[in-house]
Formats: structure tokens, sequence, C-alpha cells
């Protein structure tokens, strides 16, 4: 019988460009430009989720109403203060040399984002992927995002391998819950700020420091060299 190929899916922010805190700061400015004061913590707490679903959240615990304009208002915030920020977007330590290794090995892997295509779009280019080769599903390209498995979903169709052949890779527990509703292996970087604990409750069955920790381990998770 033959060995089971697996490919591997890509959450971006946390996980392949060090991005998490550029987005929790500007979802900051975004609300106290709406005057809505909400702790920094909380609003970490939410990142990686869709940002529809994410305001939403945030909102309900301050028990404001979340009307279409002042969601749209929010957004566009968030969006403009990610903008002045993203020169500082970087990736992490080890990403690239991670996907040009799978990529070598000929093992397919693609990239799904809670994000929009004109903001993960630039820092993808960042990371040296070339988007004609690579499969990017971005939150535009699905009916729902993180925790629904959607994005995963369409990532490894476009790959043309069955889910539950899939190695999702994220830092947040909405990578790992999501990963878990489609059947696929959750692995958990801690490099978006989220706890070793939080990501195995969330459903990891590896978790790792980042991308330069996971690429050490490459084979613990089947991708083999």
């Amino acid at each position: 019988m033959s060995r089971i190929e697996s490919v591997f899916l890509f959450d971006l922010d946390g996980t392949l460009v060090d991005s998490v805190y550029q987005h929790v700061l500007s979802w900051q400015d975004a609300l106290d430009d709406a005057g809505i004061p909400l702790s920094v913590w909380r609003i970490h707490r939410r990142i990686g989720m869709s940002g529809g679903l994410f305001t939403n959240m945030l909102l309900r615990e301050t028990g404001i109403e979340a009307s279409p304009e002042l969601l749209d208002k929010l957004r566009r915030g968030h969006a403009a203060a990610y903008k002045a920020r993203v020169h500082k977007v970087r990736p992490l330590p080890g990403a690239q040399a991670l996907l040009q290794t799978l990529s070598d090995n000929r093992i397919p892997w693609a990239i799904a984002t809670s994000g929009l295509m004109d903001s993960a779009g630039p820092i993808i280019e960042r990371l040296g992927v070339d988007m004609t080769k690579i499969p990017v599903v971005t939150r535009d390209q699905v009916k729902y995002a993180k925790p629904d498995p959607d994005l995963f979903l369409a990532a490894a169709a476009r790959l043309g391998a069955p889910i539950e052949h899939s190695v999702v890779v994220g830092d947040a527990i909405w990578d790992m819950l999501a990963a878990r509703r489609c059947r696929a292996l959750g692995v958990g970087l801690l490099s978006g700020g989220y706890g070793e604990d939080e990501l195995i409750r969330g459903g990891a069955a590896r978790v790792y420091e980042d991308p330069a920790d996971l690429f050490k381990h490459l084979d613990e998770v089947g991708g083999r060299r």
C-alpha cells in the first residue's frame, strides 16, 4: 500500500509573518476613534477569526449595538491603521526556509487567511510566494472564516487533496478549532501569542515555537524531506 501524502495549509498572520500585534494595535486605534475603549488583551484574544465575527464579539463585550454603520467604520479604521503599520511586518524566523523546503520536496502547500486579499497580498509577496503557483485563499473567497473551516476546505480543494490528508498550521485557537471541524491535523505555533495549553485544548496535535521550530521537526507531522 502506498503511503498517504500530506499537504500543508498555512494561516498567515502570526504563523508565517510577525503581524499579530500590528493588527491588535490597528483594531485598538479603530475602536478608540469610534469612542469604544477596550483593553488590548481582549482584542488579542479575537485575532485570527473573521473580521465580522471579531467586531461582533468585541462589541458584545462592551454592550454596544453592532450596527452596520459602526461595523463598517471599524473595518475601515482598522484597514487604514494597519496600512500605516504594514511596513513593520516581517516573515517569522524560518518561514521562508520552511515553505521553500516543502516546494523543493514537492510537498503541496497553500495559504488560507482570514484577511482580505487587499491587505494579505502584499504581505504574501514579501514572503516571496508566487501566487500564480501557490494557492492563496482569503476571506473574500469564502462564505465564512475561522473558526468555520471554509478557508481550509477551499485551500485543500485548490490543491486537489482530501482535507483529511491536510496539516493545518496556525497560531490561534481559531485555526485549531477550524482544523478540528474539518478533520484536518492541527499544528499550533506559539508565534501569535497563544499559549501551548490553549492550542492543545483547541485541537492541536503538536505545538512548536515558530516556523523555524516546525522546520526542525517537519518529519513529526508528515513533511518528510
